[in-house]
C-alpha cells in the first residue's frame, strides 16, 4: 500500500464521518465546527489529485469565508429560540428514498467508471498546479482579473461610504 492510498483513506474517512457528524448534530455551531472539518479534509483530496489550487482556494474561501458568514447567520438568528418543528412521517420517508437513490447512484458511478490513459492525466496535473493557473490569470486573463479587481475595490468603497456615520 503506497502513502498516497493510505492518505486517500484518512481523508475519505474523515469526509464520510464529519458529514454524517454535520448533519446529525442538533447545535448549529458544532455542526459547522464539523463542516469545517469537512473542508480540511476535502482539501486534502484535492492535494492527493495534484489540484494545489483547488485544495487552497478549498480553505481560504469556504473554510474562511464563507463559513465565518454561516457562523454570523447561526449566532444573528438565534435557533435555540426557535420552537423545533416537527417533521412529517411521509417527508421523512421520502428523504430517506431519494437519499438511497442518490447512494446507489454514486455507487453505481464509481463501480463502473473506466480508467483513464496517463497522457490526460499528465496534462490534467500539469493544469491544476497553482503556477499553471497563475501564469493563464496574468497572462491570458489580465483584463477580467484587473476589471474584477476594480468592481471588488468599488464595492469596498461604496460599503465604507454608506458605513460611515455622518460627524457634524
Amino acid at each position: 500500500m503506497s502513502l498516497e492510498f493510505i492518505l486517500f483513506i484518512v481523508f475519505a474517512a474523515i469526509c464520510a464521518v464529519s458529514s454524517v457528524l454535520m448533519i446529525t448534530r442538533s447545535n448549529p455551531i458544532i455542526s459547522a465546527l464539523f463542516l469545517i472539518l469537512n473542508f480540511a479534509a476535502l482539501s486534502g483530496l484535492y492535494l492527493l489529485l495534484h489540484a494545489q489550487f483547488i485544495a487552497v482556494a478549498q480553505v481560504i474561501v469556504y473554510a474562511g469565508a464563507i463559513m465565518v458568514l454561516f457562523l454570523f447567520v447561526i449566532m444573528l438568528l438565534r435557533p435555540e429560540k426557535e420552537k423545533l418543528l416537527a417533521i412529517n412521517p411521509r417527508l421523512k420517508i421520502l428523504a430517506y428514498v431519494v437519499a438511497f437513490i442518490v447512494f446507489v447512484q454514486l455507487v453505481y458511478i464509481i463501480f463502473m467508471s473506466s480508467t483513464t490513459d496517463s497522457g490526460s492525466m499528465d496534462a490534467s496535473i500539469k493544469a491544476g498546479t497553482i503556477e499553471t493557473i497563475g501564469m493563464e490569470l496574468f497572462s491570458k486573463y489580465i483584463l477580467p482579473v484587473e476589471a474584477a479587481g476594480f468592481l471588488l475595490l468599488a464595492a469596498t468603497i461604496g460599503a465604507l461610504v454608506l458605513a460611515k456615520k455622518k460627524f457634524e
